[in-house]
């Protein structure tokens, strides 16, 4: 199980990072993988990983505020795959590791932070007391700073 972390966190960093070194393999390793004895994984790429997280978890509420926000089958329905493809589509262009449109380091903030506020106002809408909304809007606020401060 620790190979299979190891592997993720090498390539989460890999593509976060846009470079990939190449080591020599030895015999009967898989390429990339690390050994346990070897370095840890750098922390901004665990970062980056709970970043992606906190991010797919907003892409989550807003889809599932906008299948209950309106009555189901059909405004429901619509507002919610709608919901998903706005916020799907609004990471892919600006927040992903890759993104289509490339913008400065403010823009994409701007970006991560629209859609954190569109989360915690969709969790606030869900009717859950205020603390954890704010609270989640904090910390992934926080993340994304810190991540984007150790990216430069």
């Amino acid at each position: 199980m620790n190979h299979f972390v190891d592997y993720f966190l090498y390539h989460a960093a890999a593509t976060l990072t846009r470079t990939r070194s190449v080591r020599p393999r030895a015999a009967g390793t898989i390429e990339g993988v690390t050994s346990s004895t070897s370095q840890p994984a750098a922390p901004n790429a665990k970062l980056q990983l709970v970043r992606g997280l906190f991010q797919l978890a907003a892409i989550v509420i807003i889809t599932i505020w906008g299948f209950l926000a309106w009555p189901l089958p059909f405004p429901g329905i619509f507002t919610g795959l709608g919901m998903l493809a706005l916020s799907v589509l609004l990471w892919a262009l600006f927040l992903s590791p890759r993104p289509v449109l490339r913008v400065d380091r403010f823009a994409a903030a701007l970006f991560e932070l629209l859609l954190l506020a569109a989360a915690v106002g969709a969790l606030l809408g869900f009717g859950l007391f205020w603390v954890w909304p704010v609270l989640f809007g904090l910390v992934g606020a926080a993340l994304g700073y810190i991540t984007s401060r150790s990216a430069r």
